[in-house]
């Protein structure tokens, strides 16, 4: 049977969406965790390894509670310590965001019974989450594909409680560790940086630069990890990754989604898409792009769980967004 790790905080999450709706939930780690759940069953074993408060272990328990192939083993509250946070969204995909409570690290300690997991994704959102120790414990001990989402490293949590983007400076020492790199535009530019910036440069607009973009994936491809993701929200995901010598740059548009009700977690979702995926075919990279498409899109539907789906629907899904032409290029 195939096993996956979903690796991070498990936050308990105060939110007030773009419609002014509040939503109070668990966060991160659930949506993967839920995700692969209901589209793989009993057909792969899914543990989520994480960090939680005392008071909050069993309601965190309760939450994955009926999800087939979910090992509760590795979610533990020896420290006391784990995520609290409030987000406001300002738009569909743009929040202000407060932190009270901080999970302790993961640490290598946490992951050494897994060492025989196909996939591990890791799914940290602030920067002192995930131990780098963890990474490289991981990838000299075991086999299995370490897929990282770089919100974590770009994101700093302030001593008033604010939530800040941060330039990801020791990028390099963590990109050998890597096999498969997440991130979306804004994390990208945190990730890509100058040496040294005049102070305009600190306000400036993202935007959309294809050659910035290729050469930070070519960076990563040449430090040793195998593929880069950048996603563009409606647009879909930039897919970057070597097939040989040739250097690979595609666009895997997104899910089409008539109407967003709450992107909270989307990302988290992206990736545990990815991770299944990868699961099916390690080298497979636009086909695990899909499948992260199809989990960030179906978690933008709703409030709730309810909103994934099985294999079969999700696959449906898949064929007739990029077989009948669906996906705008």
């Amino acid at each position: 049977m195939k096993q996956i790790a979903i690796v991070g905080p498990v936050p308990r999450d105060h939110i007030v969406t773009h419609n002014g709706d509040l939503i109070q939930k668990w966060g991160c780690v659930t949506h993967p965790v839920i995700a692969l759940s209901t589209l793989a069953g009993d057909s792969i074993r899914i543990y989520p390894v994480t960090h939680v408060r005392k008071v909050d272990l069993d309601n965190v328990k309760e939450v994955f509670k009926g999800y087939r192939g979910v090992d509760l083993r590795c979610v533990t509250s020896r420290n006391d310590q784990g995520d609290i946070i409030s987000l406001r969204f300002v738009d569909m995909n743009n929040r202000l965001e407060r932190q009270t409570g901080f999970m302790d690290p993961i640490l290598p300690s946490d992951v050494k019974g897994l060492l025989d997991c196909d996939v591990f994704v890791f799914v940290p959102i602030s920067d002192y989450e995930i131990s780098l120790d963890t990474l490289r414990y991981l990838k000299e001990e075991s086999k299995g594909i370490i897929v990282f989402d770089a919100h974590g490293p770009t994101t700093a949590c302030l001593i008033n409680g604010e939530r800040q983007r941060k330039f990801w400076i020791d990028r390099d020492q963590w990109l050998p560790y890597i096999d498969v790199l997440k991130m979306n535009l804004e994390e990208a530019y945190a990730s890509w940086f100058k040496k040294e910036y005049e102070t305009q440069d600190f306000t400036r607009e993202i935007e959309l630069d294809h050659d910035m973009l290729r050469a930070f994936a070519r960076h990563c491809l040449g430090m040793g990890v195998r593929c880069v993701y950048i996603t563009l929200d409606s647009r879909g995901c930039m897919t970057y990754y070597k097939d040989g010598r040739e250097f690979v740059e595609v666009l895997v548009p997104a899910v089409p989604v008539e109407h967003v009700i709450d992107t909270t977690g989307a990302g988290d979702s992206f990736a545990g898409g990815l991770g299944y995926g990868l699961l099916q075919d390690p080298r497979d990279y636009v086909q695990a792009a899909r499948y992260g498409n199809a989990l960030g899109a179906l978690r933008t539907q709703g409030k709730t769980f309810e909103v994934f789906k099985s294999l079969e629907e999700t696959d449906a899904l898949i064929r007739e967004t990029y077989e009948t032409g669906k996906a705008e290029l």
